[in-house]
């Protein structure tokens, strides 16, 4: 079948536990992955504060062309993530307001990308959340195919349709739609787990001792030597 298509009515995660995970950041549920998921360094907020998740519907575009965004708004639902991947590395303003505005009214919680972004004071002013690589007042043309709900590489991992973006001021991570729940219960007790190491270190610990890291120090070769051992050579 050809790349070029529109895929409809696509899997999604539990609502509800989509909804739970946001409340851990991608920090967290890239941890509790098994340090996984996470889309990279390149792909930033353009806010501050910002804390989503939602389901993704992916698109792939050519570069500076915006045609499958606007197809990819048509399938999304409350609740979703718009992911959109340039075919090439392309830096244009993919999206601005106007586009923003119509994912809004949809229920779309936030757009992320590996492309480029416009308008972003009044995105901002909007409160409509935005991770992308690039911030371009360079426009698009609309002529070009791609695709709507394939899977797409963002960044350094693949989102399949329906997958959990979970996005803050740490960046993106993506949890696989099967793995959802599962992550969930895995981000609980790694936050229960921060939580009793964060009294140790109210109560006077350190984290060598917390960790267990000393034999680790061991293992490596690693020697505590007194300054003046250390020049005397």
């Amino acid at each position: 079948m050809s790349d070029s298509v529109i895929v409809t009515d696509i899997a999604r995660a539990d609502p509800a536990v989509v909804d739970a995970l946001a409340a851990f950041g991608s920090a967290t549920v890239h941890e509790a992955l098994g340090r996984i998921g996470y889309a990279g360094p390149r792909i930033r907020p353009i806010q501050i504060g910002a804390r989503i998740a939602g389901t993704a519907i992916t698109a792939v575009v050519a570069p500076g062309d915006n045609l499958m965004v606007h197809a990819a708004i048509e399938q999304a639902v409350a609740g979703d993530v718009i992911v959109v991947v340039p075919a090439t590395d392309s830096p244009y303003g993919f999206i601005g307001d106007l586009m923003a505005t119509q994912m809004q009214v949809r229920g779309v919680r936030g757009y992320v990308t590996s492309g480029g972004v416009r308008d972003t004071a009044e995105l901002r002013e909007m409160g409509f959340p935005v991770w992308a690589a690039h911030v371009s007042a360079e426009g698009t043309v609309k002529d070009t195919a791609g695709s709507v709900n394939l899977p797409v590489v963002l960044g350094s991992v693949v989102v399949a349709p329906g997958d959990v973006i979970v996005a803050d001021d740490d960046g993106v991570a993506v949890v696989p739609r099967l793995r959802a729940a599962a992550t969930l219960e895995a981000a609980r007790a790694r936050v229960q787990r921060e939580a009793a190491n964060r009294e140790r270190y109210r109560a006077g610990e350190i984290s060598m001792d917390v960790n267990g890291l000393r034999p680790v120090l061991e293992q490596l070769g690693i020697r505590y030597v007194p300054q003046a051992e250390y020049d005397a050579g």
